[in-house]
């Protein structure tokens, strides 16, 4: 006969399991193993790499400037305090734009280095992701959507940038913030406690 601890147990296991499973599915890529490879172009047309940065902690933020969640976290300078002061500790922040042309969130060159100054924001780079490749091979569902990737190129954190699914500002300061205990954790030789969560915000608008 099974007692009520290994119930309990079972069950447990069984939401732990089903937790997993669902987070993996958030997850195009997997945490602990090699980020994917991609270049992109930035608001300047240059060619960004993330080979580029081996040797360095890099975040990936999926945006999109009309999003009520990006907003949320633009408005509120929760986003751009995180981008300047991670980028100071020598972080790169690549801000990826996978709106398709003709959809909400797309924009111009022009258009995102003008956001940036008017936001206050801090990312090393804004990258366009227009046909939605990158964007698909990582798995992005959600703006923000959020990854760590640690000097060795390996995926240390993906999901969302807390753990409050609002578009209120007043909910930033009650929710557990993933990234910044992830890179506090990682920036202090620790792991990271919660490595892999559900993103929340806008979908993603790709070209197909």
């Amino acid at each position: 006969m099974i007692n009520n601890r290994q119930s309990k147990g079972r069950i447990l296991a069984t939401f732990a399991l089903a937790f997993g499973l669902i987070a993996n599915a958030y997850a195009g890529v997997k945490v602990e193993q090699d980020a994917p490879t991609f270049s992109l172009p930035n608001t300047k047309g240059e060619q960004v790499s993330l080979a580029d940065y081996k040797g360095k902690y890099v975040v990936l933020e999926w945006t999109n400037h009309l999003c009520p969640y990006v907003k949320k976290h633009y408005e509120s300078d929760n986003i751009p305090a995180m981008q300047r002061n991670y980028t100071k500790q020598d972080v790169v922040w690549l801000s990826i734009i996978s709106s398709a042309e003709g959809k909400q969130g797309y924009v111009s060159s022009q258009e995102a280095d003008e956001l940036t100054k008017s936001r206050n924001a801090a990312p090393t780079h804004v990258l366009f992701d227009t046909d939605g490749k990158v964007g698909k091979l990582y798995g992005a569902k959600t703006t923000p959507h959020m990854y760590i990737i640690d000097p060795s190129g390996t995926l240390k954190y993906a999901g969302g940038i807390d753990s409050i699914k609002s578009a209120k500002q007043s909910d930033i300061k009650k929710a557990v913030p993933y990234v910044e205990d992830g890179l506090t954790a990682l920036l202090s030789g620790k792991e990271v406690k919660d490595k892999l969560t559900p993103p929340y915000g806008c979908s993603v608008k790709y070209k197909s």
